[in-house]
């Protein structure tokens, strides 16, 4: 079985910082893509950004210069570095991997963590 936890989420004021972490844990032969999507209140998921496993990132216009995503391959685990946040960037802020599993190493599935909430007020 294969698990992802997000952490780091919490209350900062406009204009602060914030760094989120997630791991996939479990029984894994690789781990693909991984990537940061978030969802507001009364609004559709967003994606964030995605890292594929040789690095590649791509940001949604909304976060570019903003946010950076990092990932360390060895240790299944992506970070995501929110800087001069708004308080339209308050949202359950949810990882996502693409999974080989040891048990099944035909076929890939995404593996969803439940989220961390990023609120962004004064």
């Amino acid at each position: 079985q294969v698990q992802v936890v997000e952490s780091g989420g919490g209350l900062v004021l406009p204009g602060g910082s914030l760094r989120l972490s997630c791991a996939a844990s479990g029984s894994i032969f690789r781990v693909n893509t991984m990537a940061w999507y978030r969802q507001a209140p009364e609004k559709q998921r967003e994606l964030v950004a995605t890292v594929s496993r040789d690095g590649t990132t791509n940001y949604a216009d909304s976060v570019k210069g903003r946010f950076t995503a990092n990932r360390h391959n060895a240790e299944n685990t992506l970070s995501l570095q929110m800087d001069m946040l708004k308080p339209e960037d308050t949202a359950v802020y949810l990882c996502n991997a693409v999974v080989v599993s040891n048990t099944d190493r035909q076929r890939a599935m995404t593996v969803w963590g439940k989220g961390t909430l990023v609120t962004v007020s004064s």
